[in-house]
């Protein structure tokens, strides 16, 4: 009851930016799609619903913007390098390979960037802590629901039976999300001591639901944000011992990268997967293929995927892997695809700087307890999954935040109240 009294105390007057902030970072979870639309990869029928569903959303997003205007501005030309790469997206309509979806789904990622933004620089990082573990909370509850009481939505049949998927379509959704939601509700425990048994509480249920996933890259990505929580934790400890794990964590980096680059089978074997990752290295030989003829500005920004034409891109690219792919399943690859070496060398330099002002903010301000974190599990995501300019996408949502929160000079509330 204390915990509940103090969490309302400290969130009087900001209610609204609160339920507009759950309400977006619920949205592009996608959490509702399956239990709304079925639990079916085949929802082409039920496309122009789900981009209406968007909406409002985006509507919660602007009235969010709005009230910290000011810092959205300072936000903005902090964050130069992620501008341009969002400037490029929209001038690839002219050479687009499918200019129509080019411009259509540019616009749905020019609001979810404006809908990070507006998160970023309305709430402090103990605010937008407890935001964020809220909506994980939401998600995580909703999945103990489905599959307990109604196992034949929340509980793979096929498959993977007997792997929870919960809310989501896949079991390999469900461990992912809940992987982030672990790091979200430790942040939240470590930046509100007074709520903190509350939030221990909830990070440990992801894990769990984590481990009823069955899902070993979410399970490798909880040790990895267990790993980052604790390096910033000892990190403040000392100078000296903040240099000694500097260290060790970049050893440790070397030693990861030789063991993937000389014995890569074993590394498969322990996510539980094959040496083509699942097909995935036949569809990025498909994309360098066809990447031959437009190698600096690629086919334009989520042009290439929905094209099925004779002679389009994606027809090659499923020749030459033997099967039809939705996404390249590399953030790299993705944005080479789209944007060419143009666009992948911007991608790599935003990439190089949100890692540099993460670490740089371990010893300054709070950012880097939930931002180191997040970097380690999106790193190791990125290289077989496209996220990267994803659009209504939470984890290029929190991706966003992350570069906002550690760009701004000063962690604190936006002035604006109700």
């Amino acid at each position: 009851m204390r915990a509940l009294n103090d969490f309302i105390e400290d969130w009087r007057g900001a209610w609204l930016s609160l339920l507009c902030a759950i309400g977006v970072l619920l949205a592009f979870s996608q959490a509702w799609q399956a239990p709304l639309f079925g639990y079916s990869t085949d929802q082409a029928s039920s496309g122009a619903l789900i981009r209406f569903f968007y909406y409002p959303f985006y509507l919660a997003g602007v009235i969010v913007a709005f009230l910290s205007w000011k810092r959205m501005l300072d936000a903005g030309w902090r964050t130069p390098l992620l501008l341009i790469l969002l400037v490029l997206c929209a001038l690839s309509y002219v050479w687009s390979n499918n200019p129509g979806d080019t411009l259509r789904r540019f616009i749905a990622l020019g609001m979810t960037v404006l809908c990070a933004y507006a998160l970023a620089t309305r709430f402090s990082w103990h605010r937008l802590s407890e935001v964020l573990a809220i909506a994980f909370a939401v998600m995580a509850l909703a999945s103990i629901v489905l599959a307990i009481l109604f196992p034949q939505l929340g509980v793979m049949q096929e498959l993977f039976p007997g792997a929870w998927r919960g809310v989501w379509i896949e079991k390999n959704n469900l461990g992912a999300n809940m992987a982030l939601g672990f790091i979200a509700a430790a942040t939240a425990a470590l930046l509100n001591p007074s709520r903190r048994w509350l939030w221990w509480a909830v990070a440990v249920a992801m894990v769990g639901l984590v481990v009823m996933s069955t899902s070993k890259t979410a399970l490798v990505s909880v040790v990895l944000g267990i790993g980052g929580i604790a390096f910033v934790f000892l990190s403040r400890r000392g100078p000296i011992l903040g240099i000694v794990l500097i260290w060790l964590a970049v050893t440790v980096l070397l030693l990861l990268g030789a063991f993937v680059l000389f014995f890569p089978d074993q590394i498969f074997l322990v996510l539980g997967k094959d040496p083509t990752l699942t097909g995935r290295t036949f569809i990025w030989e498909g994309i360098a293929h066809v990447m031959e003829k437009r190698q600096w500005l690629g086919y334009g920004y989520a042009a290439v995927w929905t094209d099925e034409s004779e002679f389009a891109p994606l027809a090659k690219i499923t020749q030459v892997a033997g099967f039809r792919a939705y996404h390249a399943h590399s953030c790299w690859y993705e944005v080479w695809l789209g944007l060419g070496l143009v666009g992948m060398v911007i991608w790599g330099l935003v990439f190089v700087e949100i890692w540099l002002k993460a670490l740089y903010r371990t010893y300054r301000g709070d950012a880097s307890l939930f931002a180191l974190p997040f970097l380690g599990i999106y790193t190791l995501s990125s290289l077989t999954e496209s996220m990267a300019l994803n659009w209504n996408d939470l984890r290029w949502c929190l991706f966003v935040i992350v570069l906002v929160k550690v760009s701004l000079p000063t962690d604190e509330d936006s002035d604006a109240r109700f």
